[in-house]
């Protein structure tokens, strides 16, 4: 039986998109050891529930239906760039949410217990955070030193440093009007992500 890599998200306006398409562009410079995500793959992930039985897709889309049958649409808005796990040993770049995260927080919580209660998701030790995405960056080789862009700018800015200046930065708001049961396939020119399933929020 199949298992395919499964997770709940929201998607984001062209606008958003578009401004976070730019800031990819920005901070790529000379020897930067990012690995970009795709303007196309952005989103908001709520939920990952790892590789799931493809059997149980149909409960996951009911659960989530269910959970969300009386949620109402409301807006948020991207801004802020942060890392996982920490500045001086970034792995993952991300586009923050600065208006909008309680609420997203809220459809986390909603989804969560009852996918606990049918197998199909294990909760997470870190608290929920919601972001997009923007880069995973690549390994250096000492280990000791925080990654630093290498080129004309290497003695001038390290991601610390870059994280800083962009606190202020703004991608812009949009509706959150649905919520998406999303796959995802592995493939060597980067992962391919399906819709499932859209549960439209009221």
């Amino acid at each position: 039986m199949a298992r395919l890599r499964t997770f709940i998200a929201v998607e984001l306006s062209e606008r958003i998109r578009s401004a976070c398409l730019d800031l990819q562009l920005s901070l790529t410079l000379p020897g930067a050891p990012v690995k970009w995500v795709s303007e196309d793959n952005f989103h908001i992930t709520l939920l990952f529930l790892g590789e799931v039985n493809e059997l149980d897709l149909v409960a996951i889309c009911r659960s989530t239906q269910k959970s969300l049958a009386k949620q109402k649409s409301f807006q948020i808005t991207v801004g802020g760039l942060g890392c996982f796990p920490t500045p001086r040993r970034p792995k993952v770049l991300w586009a923050g949410v600065s208006e909008g995260q309680e609420q997203l927080a809220k459809l986390h919580a909603k989804l969560e217990a009852p996918l606990m209660e049918i197998g199909c998701y294990r909760r997470e030790e870190r608290n929920y955070t919601p972001h997009l995405t923007l880069g995973r960056i690549e390994p250096v080789e000492a280990e000791t030193e925080a990654p630093r862009i290498t080129g004309e700018k290497a003695e001038e800015i390290s991601w610390p440093q870059i994280i800083r200046d962009h606190e202020e930065w703004k991608a812009g708001y949009c509706d959150v009007n649905e919520v998406l049961v999303m796959t995802s396939e592995l493939r060597r020119s980067g992962p391919v992500y399906s819709v499932v399933a859209r549960t439209p929020l009221g």
